[in-house]
């Protein structure tokens, strides 16, 4: 299915977000994502079921200092 990722275009095999944070390779605690302009809770990230021409933006946060 084809989706927009933080502005880019992509075509991906996951059917719901939790799945796409792992599709992706990025730890679903150190993201925060917002589907078709709402954010999304964590523990929502399985039951928010994707669809082509959804909108998804992820900001990744790392630890540093």
């Amino acid at each position: 299915m084809n989706i927009t990722i933080n502005g880019e275009e992509r075509t991906i095999a996951s059917t719901d977000l939790l799945s796409l944070v792992a599709e992706l390779g990025m730890a679903s605690k150190k993201v925060a994502i917002e589907h078709n302009k709402k954010i999304i809770s964590k523990a929502d990230y399985e039951a928010t079921k994707l669809s082509s021409g959804d909108n998804i933006e992820i900001v990744h946060f790392i630890g540093g200092g």
